[in-house]
């Protein structure tokens, strides 16, 4: 019983000190990025060891997939398993679109410093690249579900998919328009790009 007891009492430090150096780890990529943070600096914030650091993380990879996973939850990105039900109950083309517009608005504005750092680092961190290639999977998917009634063809759901890119969001925010009025104007060049993409 004993035995049990201190076997549940070290996994139980084990795990307090894996998250320390995941929270720690969040918060320096938040103000670093990923690639500019050292397994030191974590550990120096995380109040352990390199070596302690090392051990419940050999590479920078499995870190990356540990803190992606807090993320993930923590941004709740749109799914393919989910997409259908984003546009239940909007009968119309517009209705749906808007729900695309405002769906995709809403995750971006809740992930946009992380999807930004993230993405400024992708090409030199796989792991960054898996996290980000399932986002947009999501985001595509979103596009696939609200243009299901359309008919539309590839060509049309790539150019609605670069509409809504994380880039295209970057870029609106600069736009001097209350969220209102910024949601009609997005639907409206969705609207107008659809159309051209379904004349070529």
């Amino acid at each position: 019983m004993a035995r049990d007891y201190r076997m549940q009492k070290r996994a139980e430090a084990r795990d307090q000190t894996r998250q320390q150096i995941v929270e720690a780890t969040l918060q320096l990529h938040d103000e670093k990025g990923v690639v500019q943070t050292t397994f030191a600096e974590i550990a120096e914030r995380a109040g352990v060891g390199p070596a302690t650091v090392s051990r419940h993380f050999p590479s920078l990879g499995d870190l990356v997939r540990a803190c992606g996973a807090h993320v993930w939850h923590e941004m709740r990105p749109p799914t393919p398993d989910a997409a259908a039900s984003v546009f239940a109950g909007a009968a119309t083309g517009r209705e749906r679109l808007v729900r695309l517009v405002e769906e995709v608005d809403a995750f971006y504005a809740r992930g946009a410093h992380r999807l930004g750092l993230a993405a400024r680092d992708r090409e030199l961190v796989p792991e960054l690249n898996d996290f980000l290639t399932a986002v947009e999977a999501g985001i595509v998917a979103l596009v696939r579900a609200a243009l299901a009634n359309a008919g539309d063809g590839e060509r049309a759901i790539q150019v609605a998919v670069a509409f809504t890119s994380f880039q295209f969001w970057t870029q609106f925010k600069r736009v001097d328009l209350a969220p209102a009025e910024l949601t009609r104007l997005k639907v409206k060049i969705l609207e107008c790009a659809l159309k051209a993409a379904r004349q070529i």
